[in-house]
């Protein structure tokens, strides 16, 4: 029974990529897993999945995360709640309006070149700015975070204020669905 092939799936390769000929290249590779999920499989990504959005508040490195505002495929809310959650002093969130979940694949040229190019200025700001040894020190208890890395976060500015429910199941039961799958 774990390797049969039962687990309902939509097509994410629809959903993901808004580029009509990138969305065909996708499907037509054929290094790509195009079949329904195995049960085991698909309840070890549904294991994982809750032990990741168990996990949210110990995140302690500093991260950039990026969702597409029109993505189908898994709930901004998700990202949202890793933002919120994390303990991490240096994380930065950037949400594109009208983008879908193939931030840098599935988008047209134009919206790749944007997403890219906000990832390469986060980086380089961080990389003259701190080094991995300044945002983390040994200590008698594991690591500890470093007190002078700064906390950003992007498009701020106009962001409407959550209801409170989110999709990742921190504030709904687990039973309800995390993404298009």
């Amino acid at each position: 029974i774990p390797k049969w092939k039962i687990v309902p799936t939509k097509d994410v390769i629809d959903s993901a990529f808004k580029d009509p000929i990138k969305r065909e290249v996708i499907r037509n590779n054929k290094l790509i897993y195009q079949d329904k999920p195995r049960l085991k499989t698909a309840l070890e990504m549904l294991r994982t999945s809750i032990s990741l959005e168990d996990g949210l508040n110990e995140v302690i490195l500093p991260f950039f995360v990026l969702h597409g505002e029109a993505d189908i495929v898994t709930d901004p809310e998700v990202s949202k709640a890793l933002y919120e959650k994390a303990s991490s002093k240096d994380k930065t969130i950037k949400l594109y309006p009208g983008m879908w979940h193939g931030l840098t694949s599935g988008e047209p040229d134009e919206n790749i070149e944007i997403v890219f190019a906000d990832i390469t200025a986060w980086l380089d700001k961080r990389c003259n700015a701190v080094t991995f040894e300044q945002i983390l020190r040994p200590s008698n208890q594991g690591f500890e975070k470093f007190d002078n890395v700064m906390v950003t976060m992007a498009a701020t500015s106009g962001r409407t204020q959550s209801n409170g429910t989110y999709l990742c199941g921190l504030k709904r039961p687990r039973t309800q669905r995390r993404s298009a799958m």
